[in-house]
């Protein structure tokens, strides 16, 4: 009997598809058991992935972890252990950039299994009832702020998020300098937009994450729109929520453009320590297979990360087309750096943007903290060429 352990967050969409996919390949190979535990989101976003490595086989991992994998030693490289052929079709069937953002150092450490990236939200009755429609720019968003219908996750990771889409937005990519994250006007410039945004929402935005804003949104009458936050299709499925929401793309800043969000999503990795190396492959290769990422795996609550799910017409008639709706915004986005010092770097640069958000203060004296901060990374990385 092979026994494989693994781990992934804690929500219908990270969990149930896991334990569905597992439970269908074990019916198949009765001589392998999987069992999958869950961790929580924050821990999904901030946990060492070699730590998990050493005590999981499976894990479902966040892209900018591919960097760590690389020099760490602790995943085991999927082009190694999968059929060229096979992922060929994955790279050709991937959502936006997904495929590519588990590439790092030559190998490709993770299956983009799900994929995701902040999208718009809005309760149409509530929009309706109070006489507006969703925004199609910032000024128009912000208007919709200041009549109270907008929320907004900005816990420190998500603010992080929001501020990379700003610039963007700004028509600027973070990171294309070494030793600064965006230039100091458009730095300055996404973070103040943000703030302003943040002054004109509840302060409980602050503390809520995408889920949280989700099933506020889904369950009470709070909030009529959100603006950006990682999509769940979860929430635009009849019956899974009290309300459905429409999800839809993002807003254009005046005058500039329209903004591309922070690419997300998750994938499925085996560590290096995985005692049955070709099962745990194969099992991956099951889940992120066209038939069971539509089949099993979008029924169970998944999230897709193969494309022909995305324009599956089944799919997208029992999920509100959300998939339809949100592909362009998917495509777009933008991918983070996934060198080996991003991760702490991430992790610490959301406070800073955090903090900033909270209580206000100089926009220049941030944006500055955030390329110290980036220096640091940058001169104890061990970068290597992708």
């Amino acid at each position: 009997m092979s026994e494989l352990r693994g781990i992934t967050w804690q929500h219908t969409r990270g969990y149930l598809p896991m334990v569905a996919t597992a439970q269908r390949f074990c019916e198949l190979n009765p001589e392998v058991n999987i069992r999958w535990e869950t961790r929580s989101l924050q821990a999904f976003a901030d946990q060492s992935i070699a730590q998990l490595a050493e005590s999981f086989d499976l894990l479902v991992i966040d892209h900018p972890y591919s960097g760590r994998a690389a020099q760490g030693d602790v995943l085991l490289p999927l082009d190694e252990v999968l059929e060229q052929a096979f992922l060929e079709d994955q790279k050709k069937n991937s959502v936006g950039l997904s495929y590519e953002s588990y590439l790092y150092g030559g190998h490709l450490w993770a299956l983009p299994t799900d994929t995701a990236t902040p999208v718009s939200g809005a309760r149409t009755d509530l929009l309706t009832k109070h006489g507006v429609s969703a925004p199609n720019t910032w000024s128009e968003l912000i208007e919709l702020a200041r009549q109270g219908l907008v929320a907004v996750p900005a816990i420190p990771i998500d603010s992080l998020m929001h501020f990379y889409m700003l610039c963007t937005g700004l028509r600027e990519e973070p990171f294309r300098n070494r030793d600064a994250v965006v230039s100091d006007s458009v730095g300055r410039s996404a973070l103040e937009m943000l703030r302003s945004l943040l002054s004109l929402c509840d302060s409980k935005c602050l503390q809520r994450n995408p889920i949280a804003t989700w099933e506020l949104m889904s369950s009470t009458d709070e909030a009529a729109y959100c603006p950006f936050a990682y999509g769940y299709s979860n929430y635009a499925r009849p019956g899974y929520a009290k309300h459905p929401i429409e999800f839809g793309g993002l807003v254009a800043v005046d005058g500039y453009t329209t903004c591309r969000s922070t690419l997300g999503g998750a994938g499925l990795a085996i560590s290096r320590y995985v005692s049955d190396p070709e099962t745990a492959a194969r099992y991956a290769a099951f889940v992120a297979s066209a038939e069971v990422q539509k089949g099993i795996y979008f029924e169970a609550g998944g999230q897709p990360g193969y494309r022909a799910s995305w324009i599956d017409d089944e799919v997208n008639r029992r999920s509100g087309r959300f998939f339809r709706n949100t592909l362009k915004t998917l495509d777009e986005a933008y991918l983070r750096p996934r060198f080996d010092e991003y991760p702490p770097f991430q992790e610490e640069a959301g406070l800073i943007v955090h903090k900033y958000l909270m209580g206000g203060g100089d926009s220049r004296k941030t944006l500055e903290e955030l390329n110290t901060l980036l220096r640091r990374a940058r001169g104890n990385s061990a970068e290597v060429d992708l």
